[in-house]
């Protein structure tokens, strides 16, 4: 189970939330989904350079709010607001609905998984040594306060003939913990040689059901007063 099944998808419910939060009838609910995946990569697209690690999609009557979690705040936003305001002004165009777009920081990006492997795949096509980019994430995330963190790595590694994946690892990962708060993400470094697939699990600790409570609550005000 530790390595056939995504896990935060595993972990909805117990140490992680729904990154969309919305309810729709049987005739809504598939033009919804899909409405929600068009966002993503229209998102994604547009902010290629910005470091987005997690979007997050609030639906309320009439209106849609976007959480986009970013190290490069200040890349997003551009000078004045310029960028995340044309942005804005795009998806209520495509989607003809009310968008409200929220930027908020990662204060450690060295324990978000998204960004420690957006991070390696940049040094990777930059031709700097996968191990070298690997074990300098390592020690940041333990420094940062990761109780453990695991990255593989695989693909044609230094351009040998046979694809091949290493493993660098340090502290715990308790995979089969449900409780236990495991941050995980994928990434794809683009060579000359092919694609390099980067993947990242990082053990911040254990989660208990008061703690993810107190957030849900959060979030449920954060909307009220959106």
């Amino acid at each position: 189970m530790g390595q056939k099944v995504n896990p935060k998808v595993i972990r909805l419910g117990i140490t992680h939330d729904w990154d969309s939060k919305w309810y729709a009838g049987k005739r809504q609910y598939t033009r919804t989904l899909h409405e929600d995946l068009k966002v993503e990569k229209e998102i994604r697209l547009k902010l290629k350079e910005g470091g987005v690690s997690k979007l997050e999609i609030l639906r309320t009557q009439g209106k849609v709010i976007i959480n986009i979690h970013t190290s490069r705040p200040g890349v997003i936003i551009g000078r004045g607001g310029t960028i995340i305001e044309d942005l804005r002004m795009s998806l209520d165009k495509q989607f003809k609905k009310s968008f409200t777009i929220n930027i908020k920081e990662i204060k450690r990006p060295a324990l978000d998984a998204a960004t420690v492997g957006e991070a390696i795949a940049m040094q990777v096509e930059k031709r700097i040594s996968y191990r070298r980019a690997s074990k300098m994430s390592l020690e940041k995330a333990m420094e940062a306060g990761a109780k453990g963190i695991k990255i593989r790595v695989s693909g044609r590694l230094n351009g040998v003939e046979i694809a091949r994946e290493e493993c660098f690892a340090t502290g715990k990962i308790p995979l089969h913990t449900f409780r236990a708060d495991i941050d995980y993400a994928a990434a794809t470094a683009h060579t000359a040689f092919g694609l390099i697939g980067i993947k990242v699990w990082i053990y911040k600790g254990e989660v208990f059901k008061q703690d993810l409570k107190s957030k849900m609550q959060n979030e449920i005000e954060e909307i009220k007063n959106a």
